[in-house]
């Protein structure tokens, strides 16, 4: 075919062969052509001579490229032939460097690091918080970007954007994820650093020692006798078991068994260690009075059958108002002015911290102590703590059941100590 010059009128009016493809070289630009297909679908391409063989690039489909944009991509590839370089192997590498950019965004990371590390090696109650936080955070604000790009800079804006904006200790939380997602990507030569390197969490929390007085036990108490089932049940049951908030709340009756050991499986508690919890005979008691309410999962503490007890800071609210209600109601009756009673803020692990504390005043043995607590016992440690699976049920009993009795005479001045 002789070779004419190329118009959008010339290339709109080739039309399809039967016998097959057709070429229509463009006699502005040696090498360039347009391509019909049997189907009627045409495109561009150009042929050039590199490394001693003849090299077909192609260029797009017709109408996308039109003629000009066409014909001067032909000529790029041609000039870059020119000069030694290979159009098709140029093309190909650019398009592998977007792919790699697509895969390597902080978005299409971090759904790798949940599922290939977080979601495996966390309590699925962890991994959704972190998950959470990644996603609301780090994702909405990095999502599109090369992980690579992220630097210390962006890290830094992060975390004054969100102590700006008044998120407090928690944005001490998205550091800590965010930090944990660029150093998982590290390991695996994803990045080559991390913008996190050597940067502190933007707000320095206060260690938590808070020791509820005696005074304050026994409004605890009190208040939750007050409150009631479920909320006020679980408040007295963290104190006289120094267990963790969750791991009460979501006591079922399976658990418990007929001697009156609570076991708490290895999925339920913070270490992933089975953990034996020997009830106190106040904590036996209690869960004796409490109502049976049928659900498959055999909660202790819910109102429904179907899920646990929760709306804990609204309750503690409750449980802060009836408190404060007795202490007040006690000046009264004591002849001081009840506007100057005031309650020193606590949280509930604050009970966990109480219990282990005043254990330690009844001169309970800490290796015991920190076994009711399901701690690694420093007094136990290295050797002797792989070897050591001794649980202690006699000597943690023997230890609530005194810590129960101190409790008991806290909350009612006068009672004997059984």
């Amino acid at each position: 075919m002789v070779a004419k010059v190329l118009t959008m009128q010339s290339v709109e009016r080739h039309k399809p062969q039967p016998a097959g493809r057709v070429e229509i070289p463009d006699a502005a630009l040696p090498g360039f052509y347009l391509v019909v297909q049997p189907s009627g679908a045409k495109s561009w391409a150009v042929r050039y001579r590199f490394g001693g063989k003849t090299r077909k690039f192609t260029i797009g489909p017709y109408p996308l490229f039109d003629l000009g944009s066409a014909r001067a991509a032909a000529r790029e590839a041609l000039q870059m032939a020119a000069r030694g370089r290979d159009p098709v192997l140029e093309k190909k590498a650019s398009v592998e460097a977007a792919l790699a950019a697509e895969r390597d965004t902080v978005r299409a990371i971090a759904a790798e690091y949940v599922e290939r590390h977080l979601k495996p090696n966390s309590k699925p109650r962890y991994a959704a918080e972190a998950e959470a936080l990644l996603r609301n955070h780090v994702i909405a604000r990095w999502g599109d970007r090369r992980i690579g790009e992220i630097t210390r800079k962006d890290a830094i804006a992060l975390t004054d954007a969100l102590t700006d904006g008044g998120m407090g200790v928690g944005a001490n939380r998205v550091f800590s994820a965010a930090r944990a997602l660029f150093n998982w990507a590290l390991e695996r030569e994803v990045i080559e650093t991390t913008p996190f390197l050597r940067l502190k969490p933007p707000l320095a929390e206060a260690s938590r020692d808070r020791v509820l007085s005696d005074a304050e036990v026994r409004f605890v108490w009190l208040a939750a006798d007050r409150v009631g089932y479920p909320f006020g049940t679980l408040v007295q049951l963290l104190l006289l078991t120094a267990q963790r908030r969750d791991e009460v709340a979501r006591i079922t009756w399976a658990e418990i068994d007929a001697n009156g050991v609570w076991t708490l499986s290895a999925a339920r508690t913070k270490n992933s260690r089975e953990h034996l919890v020997p009830l106190p005979s106040p904590a036996r008691a209690i869960l004796a009075a409490v109502p049976r309410i049928a659900g498959r999962a055999g909660f202790v503490l819910t109102t429904d059958g179907a899920a646990p007890s929760s709306n804990f800071a609204k309750n503690k609210v409750k449980l802060d108002t009836a408190m404060l209600a007795i202490a007040r109601q006690e000046a009264v009756d004591a002849g001081r002015d009840p506007d100057g009673v005031e309650l020193v803020p606590w949280r509930l692990h604050d009970l966990r911290r109480t219990a282990s504390t005043g254990m330690a005043r009844l001169r309970q043995p800490i290796h015991v102590t920190e076994a009711v607590l399901n701690h690694a016992s420093g007094a136990v440690s290295g050797v002797a703590a792989v070897y050591n699976k001794y649980a202690y049920v006699d000597e943690k009993l023997a230890a609530l059941e005194a810590w129960a009795g101190r409790v008991a005479k806290i909350a009612y001045p006068g009672l004997a100590e059984g």
